[in-house]
């Protein structure tokens, strides 16, 4: 009885150790296999929310408060504004896509714990696309879907969107930074409107940070829809380009 018990016992660990190992050897190669796959599931469940905010519209209020404005920038920054004040802390805000990494995720307003699970963050100082200053986002590179597994891979050139319900923002990498996690100079504003991707570095290690810093060069507003009819200017000085989407 003992001697079956023991080979039972055995079995169970050998089992629970070469389980251990794959988990060791996915996450070295790539990513935390399990939080991975918590990660994809909300995703499938934050890009629904930020459809269902794209296709609202914004309020009766708003509509008024734009209906006074005359210039296309002065629009996009006060709908900037707004979504940042109406969308809870963890909910969807934006999506980043980032062509040479594949990568296409929803962003969620925040980067405490529980909101950097879900996706990347934009970072709680900075701001949304739009009001001339720095927006930076943030992601995990090994766990939680990984957004920003690769990001050491971006070169001076290199595209990256963020789409808003408001329109969509392009921007141009143009340097990478290898900084300590105190050095919140990075994020600050240097009075134009700029995109700042963060992660932990090295792999594996939260001692540093890896910056990217990527120039805006294009807007493009939403092709239809209520948010298309609100964003109806006289004048703006953003290059625009039909035909975006969130």
């Amino acid at each position: 009885m003992i001697r079956r018990f023991l080979r039972a016992l055995g079995n169970a660990l050998l089992v629970a150790g070469v389980a251990l190992m794959v988990d060791a050897g996915l996450t070295v190669a790539w990513q935390e296999p399990f939080s991975a796959a918590y990660a994809h599931f909300v995703q499938g469940g934050l890009n629904g929310d930020l459809d269902e905010l794209s296709a609202a519209g914004p309020g009766a209020g708003d509509v008024a408060a734009l209906a006074a404005l005359s210039e296309r920038d002065q629009k996009i920054a006060y709908l900037a504004r707004s979504i940042r004040r109406q969308v809870p802390k963890g909910q969807p805000i934006a999506r980043i896509s980032i062509p040479k990494l594949k990568l296409g995720r929803a962003v969620v307003d925040g980067t405490d714990t529980a909101s950097l699970r879900k996706g990347p963050g934009l970072i709680e100082s900075t701001d949304l696309p739009g009001l001339g200053g720095t927006t930076a986002i943030a992601g995990h590179r090994t766990t939680y879907g990984a957004p920003f597994h690769s990001i050491d891979r971006l070169k001076k050139g290199d595209r990256i969107f963020v789409g808003t319900p408001y329109g969509r923002f392009e921007y141009v990498v143009n340097r990478q930074r290898i900084v300590k996690p105190t050095d919140v100079w990075v994020l600050e504003r240097i009075g134009r409107e700029r995109l700042v991707l963060s992660a932990c570095h090295p792999l594996y290690s939260a001692a540093e940070r890896i910056i990217v810093f990527a120039e805006f060069v294009k807007y493009r507003p939403p092709s239809k829809g209520k948010w298309a009819s609100v964003l109806s200017a006289k004048t703006g000085s953003l290059a625009a380009t039909p035909q975006a989407t969130p």
